[in-house]
């Protein structure tokens, strides 16, 4: 266990390197020029060249890459271009925004992806399986900024059961919080939904196949007890995995749901930092959300190789 954990550390530390790479050269690959986005009307070349000397951008490439992961080993992650604000500051605010936007979309996506999995794979060949099935097609076909914009049409706008928009912290008000991110929670756990459920149905036809299920049968088990207690226990080794996966994809994705429902989450500061050019925030983001994604799988692994075995030992040979 120790060494496939090392061997994991070693590859997560690599990829997380590598992103750390990708994301410095690709935004500065970007047209147009932070300097100039700041200095508005002022462009003279004095104002231009002090911009430039204040936030490093006058400097080698590589030094501004060895300056950024150096400064972020430390904490340090730099000052917006934008708003002359410490990155730290502005990522505490995004950053619950869009953990607690995650998490209740995962909850969303777990309560009705298990249970019409389960369902689905109980009634095979039913028309319970065929409306389930033919949900889940429709959520991953559905794109999440129309089904946004429908449900603020009808139950924001039209019956008004909630918000269209906005956000209130959760320690302000828990009732207020949670009533704003209703729906945009709704529409991410939605079309995640639909992945769980398949997951879940696949699982489940293949468990109650299997012979421990048939054994449990014969000794008289009630079909709830041989269901939940049996069949469904074994699936969730494969719906464990796929969510986590899923919670890293999350971070970054809401980005779109969080632009349509005005929510301050890192969709927002991301989408405005790239429009201004704001190199320090931009690598925060990406930084964080990469080794967010990257401490999940690397969980979610380290899981499944306790659940089974062999994953080490196949861990180990690779």
């Amino acid at each position: 266990m120790r060494s496939y954990l090392l061997h994991r550390l070693w590859q997560s530390l690599v990829t997380l390197i590598l992103a750390t790479m990708v994301v410095f050269l690709g935004i500065r690959a970007l047209p147009g020029d932070p300097a100039l986005a700041l200095a508005g009307e002022e462009r003279d070349p004095a104002s231009l060249a002090a911009i430039r000397e204040r936030y490093g951008l006058d400097e080698p490439l590589l030094l501004q890459y060895w300056k950024f992961v150096s400064n972020s080993v430390r904490g340090d992650l730099g000052t917006s271009i934008r708003t002359d604000t410490p990155v730290t500051e502005l990522l505490a605010t995004a950053l619950p925004v869009t953990l607690e936007l995650s998490l209740l979309s995962l909850l969303v996506a777990v309560l009705l992806g298990v249970a019409t999995g389960v369902a689905a794979a109980v009634r095979r060949g039913k028309l319970t399986e065929w409306i389930a099935n033919a949900l889940a097609l429709t959520s991953l076909s559905i794109p999440n900024f129309w089904l946004g914009l429908m449900a603020i049409l009808y139950l924001a706008v039209a019956v008004r059961l909630f918000p269209a928009s906005g956000y209130v912290p959760f320690f302000e008000n828990p009732i207020a919080n949670l009533h704003h991110l209703v729906l945009p929670s709704l529409v991410i756990g939605t079309g995640l939904a639909a992945v769980v459920m398949r997951q879940t149905r696949s699982s489940m036809l293949e468990a109650l196949s299997a012979d421990y299920i048939r054994t449990a049968r014969a000794k008289g088990l009630s079909t709830s007890a041989v269901i939940l207690r049996h069949a469904l226990r074994n699936s969730l080794i494969v719906v464990v995995t796929i969510v986590g996966l899923q919670l890293g994809a999350l971070i970054s994705g809401a980005v779109v749901t969080e632009r349509i429902f005005g929510l301050p989450g890192f969709g927002k500061l991301t989408i405005d930092s790239v429009f201004q050019r704001d190199y320090p925030v931009i690598q925060a983001v990406v930084l964080v959300t990469a080794t967010a994604y990257i401490v999940i799988n690397l969980l979610v692994d380290l899981l499944y190789s306790v659940i089974d075995p062999r994953i080490r030992v196949r861990g180990r040979e690779a």
